[in-house]
C-alpha cells in the first residue's frame, strides 16, 4: 500500500470523498452535503481508489458524511436521458452487451467490497437518510453507529431495480432472510430504534454525539493487539459457512498461531 498523492486526493474530493489519515486510523468522509451525498460512478471510483491506496498501517477506517444526510442514494441524473456527463446512464447500460454490463456493475461494486477486508475494521457513522446506495455503503462496513434521526431504506425495488452494490448479503446476515426481503421489497424506512433492535446498528446516539461515539469505538478497537483482532475477525466472518466442528478446528488453528506468535515462535 502507498500513501495517496495529493493529486489523487484532489480528484477524490472533486468526486465528493475526502480521506484523512491519523496514525492507525483513516477517516473517509462523503463531502457533497449540498447534494445530500448522492452517489455517482465518479464517487465510486474515488472510494475504490481510497481502498487501494490505504497504507498498510491503517487498522480502523471511519466512514462518515457531511450534512444532514449520510447519502440520499444514487444521483438521480443517472435516470435521465442526459445522465451525468462522461458516465453511462441507465439507458446506455441497458443496451450494453451482457459481458460489458456485468463488468460495469462489477466495477461499481469495487467501491463497496474492500471495507470488510481482513486487515482492518470499518465503522460507518450514519445520520439522516441512508437510501439505496447509501444504505448499501453503510452495510459494506463491519460496524455501524447511527444517529437517532437515521432513516435507512432500500428503494431499488420500488424503482424496478434490485440492490446490486453488495448490500443484500450483509443485510440478510444481519436481520435474516424474511426481514431483509420485507425491507427491500417494500422500500420502507428503518429508524434508529429498529436498527439497533434488529442488528443493523451497534449503537444509536444523539446526532451531536455521532462523531465522538465513532471515535470512541475506533479507540477501543485499537486497544487490542492487531493480530488478535484480525484473527478474531476472520473466525467470526467465516463462522456462518462452517459447521460446528469446522469452527472448533478453525478456533484451534487460530489460537495455535496466536500462542506461537506471543511466544516469539511465529514466522
Amino acid at each position: 500500500m502507498t500513501t495517496p498523492v495529493l493529486e489523487d486526493q484532489q480528484l477524490w474530493e472533486q468526486a465528493g470523498v475526502r480521506l484523512e489519515l491519523d496514525g492507525e486510523t483513516a477517516t473517509v468522509t462523503l463531502c457533497r452535503p449540498e447534494r445530500r451525498n448522492a452517489q455517482s460512478p465518479a464517487m465510486w471510483r474515488a472510494l475504490a481508489g481510497i481502498g487501494r491506496a490505504l497504507p498498510g498501517t491503517v487498522r480502523v477506517v471511519l466512514l462518515r458524511a457531511e450534512g444532514v444526510s449520510f447519502s440520499a442514494g444514487l444521483d438521480r441524473a443517472m435516470f435521465t436521458p442526459e445522465g451525468i456527463p462522461g458516465e453511462p446512464n441507465f439507458i446506455a447500460l441497458a443496451h450494453a452487451e451482457d459481458k460489458e454490463l456485468d463488468e460495469t456493475i462489477a466495477f461499481y461494486q469495487e467501491a463497496f467490497t474492500w471495507w470488510r477486508r481482513p486487515d482492518l475494521i470499518s465503522i460507518a457513522a450514519v445520520q439522516g437518510h441512508a437510501v439505496g446506495a447509501g444504505f448499501q455503503l453503510a452495510l459494506a462496513c463491519d460496524l455501524r453507529i447511527v444517529a437517532e434521526d437515521v432513516q435507512f431504506a432500500m428503494k431499488e425495488t420500488s424503482l424496478g431495480l434490485v440492490p446490486d452494490l453488495t448490500g443484500t448479503k450483509p443485510l440478510t446476515d444481519l436481520v435474516g432472510y424474511a426481514r431483509a426481503l420485507e425491507i427491500c421489497a417494500t422500500g420502507r424506512w428503518v429508524g434508529a430504534e429498529e436498527s439497533v433492535a434488529n442488528g443493523l446498528a451497534n449503537l444509536a446516539v444523539p446526532a451531536a454525539e455521532l462523531d465522538a461515539a465513532a471515535r470512541d469505538l475506533a479507540a477501543a478497537l485499537l486497544a487490542a493487539p492487531r493480530n488478535a483482532v484480525n484473527e478474531t475477525k476472520a473466525l467470526l466472518q467465516g463462522a456462518g459457512d462452517r459447521s460446528y466442528e469446522e469452527q472448533r478446528a478453525a478456533e484451534r488453528a487460530a489460537q495455535a498461531r496466536r500462542l506461537r506468535d506471543l511466544a516469539g515462535l511465529g514466522d
